[in-house]
């Protein structure tokens, strides 16, 4: 195991290539969502965390001694993040928190987490943004009731619900300044983008791979099914918007890596690669016909896992609010 931390990281360039292989190699969203939080979570630790935080939290994940999740999104507030309800409150030396998660990805297996709850109230401050604050610390599963959520795809990589009520946290796991956690969070959140749109196109392109493979081989009325202009222009069209995505999000990361810190290339980034992959998936299980819908052949499980980036982190409704306003400089439209 490490014995100090340098303070270098993996550039979220590299970073989004590896997570495309880990997709592409066939493993899809299971296998990249099995290291994903430890890739680009706890980002706002590096930035903001003190130097013996990074030392005690850092190098037991990079050794592997410690796996973490990742708990912002809760029921009764989903993708409107500033009217979170989980609070904290400062009790001597410990924080009190109190609330609900859900969507907690790998909760089952994780030692620690990193949190977001509001530790003043939201009638008491100037912001929405303001009163969040951000917590690294272990998952206390004595104060703490993790449920499994059964699921539609990703079977491999447990989904939760998290209940918890005067769960005390040390003050010393908070990360940064109290109150200030929205804007510390929003780096770890562009990040996460940018890796989930990397994954769906791994797991585009892992698609169109069998799709192809399989009008190469497949012979019907005595010749490939893949001579037909019927299968071959949707598939090069698959390819030309996976492609043209990809670009989008190695540009994102790019940015992200030279301190760009806003969020229109993460997010335009992730929606294309989002919706070039499903499409892409769709195609593969219609170029299969019939056994398209087998297990055997693959690709019905990566149409089932390709819904992953199309809702979540953030919606395609919200991006294109986001790229209107920010962007655009459109009214705000929610």
């Amino acid at each position: 195991m490490p014995t100090e931390y340098d303070g270098s990281a993996l550039g979220l360039s590299e970073a989004a290539v590896m997570m495309q292989t880990i997709s592409e190699s066939g493993g899809g969203m299971t296998a990249a969502s099995s290291v994903h939080m430890n890739i680009f979570g706890l980002e706002p630790v590096v930035k903001f965390g003190t130097a013996e935080q990074k030392k005690r939290w850092l190098l037991p994940l990079i050794a592997g001694k410690e796996r973490a999740c990742f708990g912002v999104t809760e029921p009764n507030t989903g993708l409107d993040t500033l009217k979170l309800q989980s609070t904290a409150r400062r009790d001597g030396d410990h924080y009190i928190l109190s609330g609900q998660k859900i969507w907690i990805s790998t909760a089952q297996n994780a030692q620690k987490i990193l949190i977001l709850v509001r530790t003043t109230p939201l009638s008491d401050v100037k912001k929405p943004s303001q009163g969040l604050s951000l917590f690294y610390t272990d998952l206390n599963r004595s104060s703490v009731d993790v449920r499994e959520i059964p699921k539609m795809g990703r079977a491999a990589v447990d989904t939760n619900e998290l209940f918890f009520d005067n769960w005390r946290v040390p003050a010393t796991d908070l990360v940064g300044t109290e109150n200030e956690g929205f804007k510390m969070i929003m780096h770890g959140m562009n990040a996460e983008r940018i890796l989930i749109g990397a994954e769906a196109l791994g797991l585009g392109f892992a698609a169109l791979r069998r799709a192809t493979q399989y009008a190469s081989d497949r012979r019907v009325f005595g010749r490939p099914i893949g001579m037909n202009q019927g299968l071959q222009h949707p598939m090069a069209d698959s390819w030309m918007k996976l492609e043209a995505a990809r670009l989008m999000i190695s540009q994102a990361a790019k940015l992200y890596d030279d301190g760009y810190g806003d969020g229109e290339y993460a997010n335009a980034g992730k929606y294309l690669a989002g919706e070039a992959a499903f499409e892409a998936c769709e195609r593969a299980v219609l170029a299969h016909g019939g056994m398209g819908y087998a297990r055997e052949f693959h690709v019905e499980r990566y149409l089932r896992e390709v819904w992953i980036p199309r809702l979540a982190p953030v919606s395609r409704e919200m991006i294109c609010n986001y790229i209107g306003q920010r962007v655009l400089g459109l009214p705000k439209s929610y």
